[in-house]
């Protein structure tokens, strides 16, 4: 799944990420650890794998969109 980078906390490694419908979802450090990424700043488009769906929806992990 595909999402544009909103929100990243250098320090704890968490953030958020925008569905393309809009739908902020929260990623935790080690989402972001699991990606391999050592920076990410707003509006760069990832790559996300989730788990669950709804409220229950987790991201588990966060990495740059490649083409």
């Amino acid at each position: 799944m595909q999402a544009t980078s909103f929100t990243y906390d250098s320090e704890t490694r968490t953030g958020s990420v925008l569905l393309d419908d809009g739908t902020p979802v929260d990623f935790d450090a080690a989402a972001f650890d699991a990606g391999g990424l050592r920076l990410l700043r707003p509006g760069q488009r990832v790559r996300i794998e989730t788990e669950g769906g709804g409220a229950a929806l987790r991201i588990t992990l966060v990495t740059l969109q490649t083409l």
